[in-house]
C-alpha cells in the first residue's frame, strides 16, 4: 500500500523509491519536475545502497539527502561565490524547501 502525501491541490503522482511507492499530490505543472526529482533520488539511493553496510530505507534517504545537499552547496559555491542561496537563486531555494517538506512528510508517514 502506498503512502499518500497531500498538499494544496492536485493529482496524485506515484513515485517509486527503491522498493517503496509513494503517492504525492502535485499540481499538474509540477508533475514532470517531481518525477525527475524522484528518479534522481532513486538513483542516488540505489548507488548508496550498493555501498552501505546497513542499507535501511530511512538511512538511505538521509544519506541521499545529505549527499544531494552537499552537491548542491558545492555547485552554488562554484557558480555564485559568497552569495546567499535565497538571494542568488530564490526559485531554487523555494523549490528545494518544497521538496524537503514533501520528503519529510513522506518519511514521517512511512515511519508511523
Amino acid at each position: 500500500m502506498a503512502d499518500v502525501i497531500s498538499t494544496t491541490t492536485n493529482e496524485p503522482v506515484a513515485l517509486r523509491l527503491i522498493d517503496r511507492e509513494f503517492l504525492i499530490a502535485c499540481p499538474p505543472d509540477e508533475r514532470e519536475g517531481l518525477l525527475e526529482a524522484a528518479s534522481f533520488l532513486d538513483r542516488k539511493m540505489r548507488d548508496l545502497r550498493a555501498h552501505a553496510k546497513t542499507p535501511g530505507f530511512d538511512r538511505l534517504a538521509v544519506l541521499a539527502a545529505i549527499s544531494i545537499t552537499h552537491e548542491y552547496l558545492q555547485l552554488k559555491k562554484q557558480s555564485v561565490p559568497n552569495a546567499d542561496a535565497n538571494v542568488a537563486e530564490p526559485g531554487i531555494a523555494e523549490s528545494l524547501a518544497t521538496l524537503r517538506r514533501k520528503l519529510e512528510a513522506a518519511l514521517d508517514a512511512h515511519v508511523k
